[in-house]
């Protein structure tokens, strides 16, 4: 009966240890690519450079578009408070989810500017181009 017990200690042990793993999968938010960002229904980071010249603050936060480095571009809205480096920063990780056509952000990391001194050198870059 003393192996009985262990066994059934061993078994909800597993089965705890299972269900920890699986919640912290689940709370993971997935690093992707713009692409990979229009296509997802979870929410996901995405990381960018900012077009300053499609910059907008709006009665409900902050609308810009991001673009990288194949050119390719995504237009962000966010409904908070702009972040106090914003207008410093050259890219950002953009939090959230890609719905009717516009990447809804709920969190917006600013990233260093001495990391994107280079940028990208490309024709896909900042533009005055109106949305």
């Amino acid at each position: 009966m003393k192996h009985g017990g262990v066994i059934i200690g061993l078994v909800v042990l597993g089965a705890f240890a299972a269900l920890g793993f699986s919640a912290l999968v689940g709370s993971m938010t997935p690093y992707v690519h713009f692409e990979e960002a229009r296509q997802s229904r979870r929410i996901v980071q995405t990381p960018g450079m900012i077009d300053k010249a499609t910059v907008r603050n709006t009665a409900q936060g902050l609308e810009f578009d991001l673009y990288d480095e194949k050119g390719d571009r995504l237009h962000v809205v966010y409904a908070g408070p702009k972040p106090g480096n914003f207008d410093q920063a050259r890219g950002v990780v953009a939090i959230g989810r890609f719905q009717d056509g516009v990447f809804h952000a709920r969190k917006l990391l600013v990233k260093c500017p001495s990391k994107y001194q280079g940028g990208f050198d490309h024709p896909g870059g900042p533009s005055s181009a109106s949305r």
